[in-house]
């Protein structure tokens, strides 16, 4: 049986979405289908079918007069993304600390070091690997659906994880955060590694409230006043 390549839609998901992502393609910036399609050297048809999957999955937003493109950034989507990683992933890493074997441990402490290393030379990079740490830390024990749903809302929060970096010293504390998670992790304390796990999420979306409601404020407005004539006596 011979192994078939991945599809042309599938390709183009994991093209476009890094761009999302990496903020390649800015938030409400129009998504040019003809033009990114011809970049690709791919057609239309399979290009329409990752947009739709990205759709699905949060990352782009469709309006029937302007077509794909990206959400801005919002308080909302924030606090509901960052609340079902609490929910879901400080309980699903404590309990992957437990079964995790050898090759998983070692795993676990290559993605911290790969994060690590990245540092603030590459933004983009340094984003890839924070998500490809916090994974690992769930995907011991084969929960499937679990490991699935985190890393979905892993994507979702990428975004806003790139805006948390962008003040100073963020990142010094990120990585004394995730090497204390980690320890934990490694020594099998479930109940440590739920507490700062659960710290460290709402940490970040303590910090991420402040920026975004800033970020509002300091917003121009997107169209001049009118003047008012003054009506006649």
């Amino acid at each position: 049986m011979s192994i078939v390549p991945r599809s042309l839609s599938d390709q183009a998901f994991e093209v476009v979405r890094e761009r999302i992502l990496s903020t390649q393609i800015p938030p409400l910036a129009p998504i040019r289908q003809e033009l990114l399609a011809e970049e690709l050297g791919i057609s239309k048809i399979p290009l329409r079918e990752a947009l739709g999957r990205l759709e699905q999955q949060g990352l782009l937003a469709s309006h029937p007069n302007r077509g794909f493109f990206v959400p801005a950034l919002s308080s909302r989507e924030a606090e509901e993304v960052f609340a079902l990683r609490l929910k879901i992933e400080p309980e699903a890493a404590a309990d992957a600390s437990l079964v995790a074997d050898e090759a998983e441990r070692e795993n676990a402490r290559a993605a911290l070091t790969a994060l690590l290393n990245a540092g603030t030379a590459d933004p983009h990079a340094a984003v890839r690997f924070n998500r490809s740490f916090h994974l690992t830390l769930v995907r011991p024990g084969g929960r499937r659906i679990t490991a699935q749903l985190v890393e979905r809302l892993q994507a979702l929060a990428e975004r806003y994880v790139r805006k948390h970096l962008e003040a100073a010293g963020r990142e010094a504390r990120a990585a004394s955060e995730h090497d204390a998670i980690l320890q934990a992790w490694l020594q099998r304390d479930a109940a440590l590694v739920s507490r700062l796990l659960s710290e460290h999420i709402v940490t970040t979306l303590h910090d991420l409230r402040v920026q975004l409601e800033q970020a509002v404020a300091e917003e121009p407005a997107k169209a001049p006043k009118r003047r008012t004539r003054r009506a006649a006596d």
